[in-house]
């Protein structure tokens, strides 16, 4: 199970201030900052069985790595998102206009998804495109990666920028992570985020189409 929270950082230079904080590089492993450029595409059917069964099939490009990923059963409360997730690496980038959802037919959720799909085509239904600067931390109850995005979602409908900060949990105690994420909340007067990249896209989607 992937567990984060999520918050809105408002403004870049917001987003440059956390990423030198002293009291985070203090707990930082100072060897794992890195800068990673990530583009990942979204795909669905053309009546969208799969949004509508709360199921995300991403294809994403992380640095050099490309990774196929599964997620379903996501919620949100308080800017805490859990949900469950399967991520298998793939090797080339024709993925990304012919993705293979056989990927993930060892999974029982993967069987389930190709049954719903029926053969059906899949096609890009959105994008995210952003810069993601990103370091683990330990806060000396719970491990976590905290992730700053910079960039856009891109839709048929219009884009939206990205703008936010993740802390995706790795080990240890969440409640410790949930309190370092208000910590730097409050300090940094960020908002709460509960929409994922993917549902924001989909909010554009919708509106874009004239769906209420």
């Amino acid at each position: 199970m992937e567990i984060e929270m999520k918050y809105s950082i408002g403004s870049k230079e917001n987003a440059d201030l956390i990423w030198e904080d002293a009291s985070l590089l203090s707990i930082a492993d100072l060897d794992s900052r890195e800068t990673v450029y990530m583009k990942a595409a979204y795909f669905d059917t053309d009546d969208n069985i799969l949004s509508k069964n709360d199921i995300a099939f991403r294809i994403r490009m992380e640095g050099s790595r490309i990774v196929a990923s599964l997620k379903w059963n996501g919620g949100s409360d308080e800017g805490l998102h859990t949900r469950e997730e399967i991520n298998v690496p793939v090797d080339d980038e024709i993925c990304f206009i012919s993705p293979d959802p056989s990927v993930f037919r060892e999974s029982d959720q993967g069987k389930d998804m190709m049954g719903l799909l029926k053969q059906r085509p899949l096609h890009n239904v959105l994008e995210t495109r952003f810069l993601r600067r990103k370091m683990k931390i330990d806060t000396g109850k719970c491990i976590c990666e905290l992730a700053i995005d910079i960039g856009e979602i891109v839709t048929d409908y219009g884009n939206e920028p990205i703008c936010e900060l993740e802390l995706e949990l790795y080990s240890g105690d969440q409640a410790s992570m949930t309190a370092i994420g208000a910590e730097i909340a409050e300090k940094y007067q960020l908002q709460v985020e509960n929409r994922t990249k993917y549902a924001r896209g989909l909010t554009l989607l919708n509106i874009g189409a004239g769906v209420r």
